[in-house]
């Protein structure tokens, strides 16, 4: 059984950025393993690889903008014994969709895919750059590990997890700052999710950025005298079954919260979870159905009701339908 963490008080806290903290953790897992290699297309700066390659430059393979045969290519490093971590956008991520499926994944190659920039967090660049589709593309991909760590340091835990996991792993990080959820050697395991807070009127389930904010909105909640349990579920695939099951039965009431969109993403995970095991009353909050526009992330995140507030809303509504 899963136990809950401290909740951690989250006014006037700061952490680094995801891409930063995956990069600096690259750098400390090369030291361990000489097989590990890093390809990029173009972006080191904007990926935090560039960490890695001033410290490894002979490791260090740069493809320019070729996201398609990066990929292909990663396949073919692995089956030569190499352990390639493939670093570009999440936007970008999507034009390999096929070379992830068949020269790594149908493959059985194991190859690390990670993702910057995903969801609202590329925010000025707007909607053509703003990759909301990607959860659900690569979750969709037989034997694909999928995970969304929520701040730096579960960051540099979910990589070294990525790298030693049996098969290959999506793994999203982010551009922008994140505050500290976790705590500094909190225990990471692939497939299991944890408790950051307990409660027992309602569940919220969120990954990435949306951590952070179902805390804000289970301490709003809280002044209301509504119990709100927070589920940090980093891994959407493969999904932590026993602990959905649980928090069914204890709470019997869901919100999903998702920096992505709720078709495929994480609010269809937990929904198809719950639909095995133990059926509950679920509200998604996510992207639905549309574009991103041009913004701050903050501002988009209030714009498409994925903030603290909305959360919160969320979970009082599916109060009435529990």
């Amino acid at each position: 059984m899963t136990t809950a963490q401290a909740p951690p008080n989250l006014v006037g806290m700061s952490g680094g950025t995801l891409r930063d903290a995956f990069g600096r953790a690259l750098v400390e897992l090369a030291r361990e393993r000489d097989d590990l290699v890093v390809l990029d297309a173009d972006i080191a700066g904007g990926t935090g690889t560039h960490h890695f390659r001033d410290a490894c430059p002979d490791r260090f393979y740069q493809f320019g903008i070729a996201e398609q045969n990066m990929m292909a290519a990663a396949g073919g490093m692995a089956s030569l014994g190499l352990l390639p971590v493939v670093t570009t956008f999440a936007v970008f991520c999507l034009r390999a969709v096929e070379q992830a499926r068949l020269s790594i994944a149908y493959s059985g190659r194991k190859v690390v895919i990670a993702a910057s920039h995903p969801g609202l967090d590329v925010g000025p660049d707007g909607g053509s750059a703003q990759c909301f589709e990607d959860l659900a593309a690569f979750r969709a991909i037989p034997g694909m590990a999928v995970l969304s760590p929520a701040d730096p340091l579960e960051m540099r835990a979910a990589t070294r997890a990525a790298i030693e996991w049996d098969g290959p792993v999506y793994l999203r990080t982010g551009r922008s700052p994140a505050p500290c959820v976790t705590v500094e050697g909190a225990p990471f395991e692939l497939g299991r999710g944890s408790v950051l807070r307990d409660g027992s009127d309602v569940t919220l389930v969120a990954c990435g950025v949306e951590v952070a904010r179902s805390l804000a909105a289970a301490e709003e909640l809280e002044r209301e005298g509504i119990s709100a349990r927070v589920v940090n579920l980093h891994t959407l695939a493969p999904v932590d079954d026993a602990l959905l099951e649980r928090c069914s039965r204890e709470t019997r009431a869901f919100v999903t919260a998702e920096d992505a969109s709720i078709r495929g993403g994480l609010g269809s995970t937990v929904a198809e979870s719950l639909a095995r095991t133990a059926p509950a009353p679920i509200e998604m909050i996510g992207i639905d159905d549309v574009f991103g526009t041009s913004g701050e992330p903050e501002e988009l995140a209030a714009h498409y009701a994925i903030d603290a507030p909305a959360i919160a809303a969320a979970a009082r509504r599916v109060l009435v339908r529990k």
